[in-house]
């Protein structure tokens, strides 16, 4: 499982016109599950983000967690975060999960952010979607379930 993670502002995403999803301060996570995920995978990032410290104390310093500053989750499926680009120049996505997989370990994924007690907004899994953001810092990570964790 694979998340690009950003430290936001504020974050939005809207389907069909239609804002279905938007926090002020906190997270934007876009997630992708890949053929191999398992729900050991989403449960696990879900603990990781929930304990970051990335959010500036009162010396600026990154050294407060999500849960520390009040702040909220969006949550967006990707599955282009599986994209191979090595052969050729169309992407291949053949390492992403298949659609009931995926669907189901990002719900997976969702539900663990909320039972450790954060708020969850969430994009349409498959659907086409417009995410806005404003970055904060910028600050942006990349975690993979199946990565070493020395980065």
């Amino acid at each position: 499982m694979r998340v690009l993670l950003q430290r936001v502002s504020s974050a939005s995403v809207t389907v069909e016109n239609q804002v279905v999803g938007q926090i002020a301060r906190g997270l934007l996570l876009l997630v992708g599950v890949g053929s191999e995920d398992t729900v050991q995978d989403a449960e696990t990032l879900a603990q990781k983000i929930g304990k970051l410290r990335i959010f500036s104390d009162e010396n600026g310093k990154m050294n407060r967690s999500l849960e520390q500053v009040s702040g909220q989750i969006l949550s967006i499926s990707q599955f282009t975060l599986f994209a191979s680009t090595t052969g050729g120049n169309r992407p291949s996505f053949t390492g992403a999960a298949k659609a009931e997989l995926g669907n189901a370990l990002w719900n997976t994924f969702n539900t663990a952010l909320e039972r450790l007690g954060f708020t969850v907004q969430k994009g349409v899994f498959g659907a086409d979607m417009q995410v806005a953001l404003v970055n904060d810092g910028p600050v942006t990570l990349w975690l993979d379930s199946k990565s070493d964790s020395r980065g």
